[in-house]
């Protein structure tokens, strides 16, 4: 079987067809809710955080979203359809994986993946010149559009984790999605990368218009992108702007605790309070300086 694909068209968008939608929607997972009553729309071009504590569900609600595993209340639209039957229109990139520094994969043929890499055989020699063609261009043009043009034709293992994170969020993108799920993208990515990778995304959102939903542990490096944003804490769950979820009264509400939603100097967010649960906004691989996070407060990144 030939492994050339046929040209993928640009999406379309219907005149007033929200890309997500979740009513009352809940989850549960070995006899445990998770989360409930979730309302969200998210509409072509918009940029929605999931944001919340270790342990959780903000996987889970991608699992949700991409139909591998079933909500236990509510409704969930993705595309018009149930969550399952979105194919190509839909784009994932799971949580940051490590390449091995001697694999000699080239960034370019790992985007390449993306597009055919379901696909079994080697193409017949003389034909479907046109639609490797097709495929090629593509290829390239998505390597362009994540700014990866400089290294993309570098083993994937050589380069950076900023560079590796670019590739992959083209490789997730070549197929032309409505739709993209990322799981902690800026995961493990220094600080001037995170704000790198996020730009990205926010500009992904607005040229393209490519719906995207982001699962983060830090949601400062994408705040001032954000349209939307998720809150899941306590086994219930909070939707609306960053304005409207991420305060002082919202997250008291969820953490059924008092909580204190402050705005640093910087326009940083940081979160204070007890439990420790708030530290979804500190940084995994440890506190920095600028992050604020001394004295039982969290920055929001």
């Amino acid at each position: 079987m030939s492994s050339t694909v046929t040209e993928i068209p640009a999406p379309t968008v219907a005149s007033g067809e929200p890309v997500l939608s979740l009513r009352g929607a809940a989850v549960r997972v070995g006899g445990r809710t998770l989360w409930s009553s979730v309302d969200l729309t998210v509409g072509a071009g918009e940029f929605t955080a999931v944001l919340g504590p270790n342990g959780v569900g903000k996987s889970t609600l991608v699992k949700v979203l991409l139909g591998v595993l079933p909500a236990a209340a509510g409704e969930v639209r993705v595309l018009g359809a149930p969550p399952g039957h979105g194919g190509a229109r839909v784009g994932y990139l799971p949580q940051r994986r490590s390449f091995d520094p001697s694999l000699r994969v080239r960034g370019v043929d790992v985007v390449r993946l993306g597009l055919d890499g379901d696909r079994w055989g080697i193409p017949v020699p003389g034909l479907g010149g046109v639609k490797r063609r097709a495929a090629r261009d593509r290829v390239e043009e998505v390597v362009e559009l994540v700014g990866a043009s400089g290294y993309a034709h570098r083993p994937i293992g050589q380069c950076s984790g900023g560079e590796q994170q670019r590739l992959l969020i083209a490789q997730a993108l070549v197929r032309r999605p409505r739709l993209l799920l990322l799981d902690e993208p800026l995961d493990s990515l220094d600080l001037p990368n995170q704000s790198a990778v996020a730009g990205l995304l926010g500009r992904i959102c607005r040229q393209e218009g490519v719906a995207v939903v982001m699962v983060a542990h830090d949601v400062n490096p994408i705040l001032h992108h954000l349209d939307r944003v998720v809150y899941i804490a306590g086994g219930g769950a909070a939707a609306g702007t960053p304005a409207e979820v991420i305060t002082s009264e919202t997250l008291t509400r969820l953490y059924r605790t008092p909580i204190e939603v402050l705005r640093t100097s910087d326009r940083r967010l940081v979160v204070v309070g007890q439990p420790e649960a708030p530290a979804l906004h500190s940084d995994r691989r440890g506190a920095h300086p600028e992050h604020g996070t001394g004295g039982g407060g969290r920055a929001a990144g």
